[in-house]
């Protein structure tokens, strides 16, 4: 069978959206509110998820975090449709984070902006961290990076912990595959790094596109430039396909076997060998 990846990346898996209108009306436009979140970020947290992204990788498992605006998923197979978006004002998200004060204090856990990309909102997404800190719960945010830095930065002002993926070392590759040149995402990483944040670097581990041993070489020596010696690995999986057809959009990655840990050993060791701690 052939791999898909061997062509260019299917440019039908995006669509040319327009701009997300929820900041004008003093509301963000969220898509889901997920309680008792565990791998987004330290101890038990709820995960607010940010509709918009400036990237469009086509391994994304929320595709319907992609467009800025309030869409439709509809079932194919039984006509069941699914709104996803929904307005929101700030207090809104701070009182339904709140309920679960608790958990928070008893795990070490808090709340974690996601997306999509929560800072396609910033007008929204920085005061309500800022009001999630003044509530005394603690902040995170997982991030592709791509944002420009002043805005970045006045959201590392508002965070206990960060978590951003790199998702190729060659910037030429990772424009190709998603949408946009790495530079930003080092920049502000390295902005992140130099203040000293708590900080958890990712890479998606994807087959065709970063899987090689020489990928995982670069990726060490990009990450030891950058005075980072930790990283989390993340196996490429296909849990977001049925989404796309939901949407009507074309899933390129139709056919390309999922990663697990064992497949990703050697991979694994090459950062090891380097002085970087690799974990799933």
């Amino acid at each position: 069978m052939t791999n898909p990846l061997n062509a260019a990346p299917a440019r039908t898996t995006t669509a040319i959206f327009r701009p997300c209108t929820a900041e004008k009306t003093g509301t963000g436009l969220i898509f889901n509110i997920q309680k008792f979140s565990t791998n987004d970020g330290p101890g038990i947290r709820t995960t607010v998820f940010f509709k918009g992204c400036p990237l469009h990788c086509p391994w994304c498992a929320n595709p319907e975090s992609i467009n800025p605006c309030v869409e439709t998923l509809t079932d194919p197979r039984t006509g069941e449709t699914t709104i996803e978006g929904k307005y929101y004002t700030i207090d809104e998200v701070a009182d339904i984070c709140e309920q679960d004060r608790d958990f928070y204090e008893e795990s070490g856990g808090g709340v974690t902006l996601s997306g999509g990309e929560a800072l396609m909102q910033h007008r929204f997404s920085i005061p309500l961290l800022r009001e999630l800190r003044r509530r005394g719960i603690a902040t995170a945010m997982e991030t592709t990076g791509h944002v420009a830095p002043p805005i970045f930065n006045r959201a590392l002002d508002e965070l206990d912990y960060l978590l951003i993926d790199v998702k190729h070392h060659d910037r030429k590759a990772h424009k190709r595959w998603v949408g946009g040149y790495n530079d930003l995402p080092l920049k502000n990483l390295a902005s992140a790094v130099e203040r000293g944040m708590e900080i958890c670097v990712r890479i998606p581990v994807i087959p065709g596109v970063n899987n090689t041993p020489e990928d995982a070489q670069a990726f060490s020596t990009l990450l030891r430039s950058m005075q980072i010696d930790t990283v989390q690995l993340l196996p490429f999986h296909q849990f977001g396909e049925r989404k796309y057809e939901m949407l009507g959009r074309t899933y390129a990655m139709t056919g390309v076997p999922a990663l697990h840990e064992e497949d990703l050993t050697d991979y694994r060791r090459i950062f090891i060998d380097n002085g970087v701690r690799a974990y799933f």
